[in-house]
């Protein structure tokens, strides 16, 4: 959970998200809200236990929604300049395994990580490794009980 005053740096898609995030929360909200007022107008015993449910999910929808919106206001947006030499949060790193592959992830505070997307945490075991080095340095770092080693081709 995020504090009121800690600042959180998010990518743009990862603002775009969380702004879709909160949109969709208020949508479920509403039609919550709708379903418990149709409930008030029915008397039965089982329609009291549908109350009951209706105004538990109201409220886990309602703390969820506080959260992202307590996020959303502690959110800035990366800064667009960035030293290209050095990676850092919002760097894009190109990096090659052994064998010659590529892949590219965009270094992200957790709030936003999504490695299936591309996009990693600062404070993941690869995100810490990378973090401060430079181009052509070899990074490592454990995956479950094996290591792994990338090179690091490029920082944008």
């Amino acid at each position: 959970m995020t504090t009121a005053h800690e600042i959180v740096y998010l990518s743009k898609k990862g603002m775009k998200e969380l702004k879709k995030q909160i949109a969709s929360l208020e949508r479920l909200l509403h039609h919550a809200q709708q379903d418990l007022r149709e409930l008030d107008h029915t008397d039965s015993r089982e329609d009291r236990f549908e109350r009951i449910e209706s105004q538990s999910r109201i409220e886990m929808i309602t703390n969820e929604l506080v959260e992202k919106r307590i996020q959303l206001d502690n959110a800035k947006l990366l800064p667009r300049k960035r030293d290209a030499l050095r990676v850092a949060l919002g760097s894009v790193v190109d990096l090659m395994d052994t064998k010659g592959r590529m892949v590219r992830y965009t270094l992200v505070s957790s709030l936003e990580a999504n490695p299936s997307d591309g996009r990693i945490s600062v404070n993941s075991p690869l995100g810490q490794s990378l973090v401060g080095r430079g181009i052509q340095e070899t990074v490592e770092w454990s995956a479950g009980i094996k290591a792994r080693r990338l090179e690091l081709v490029r920082i944008s």
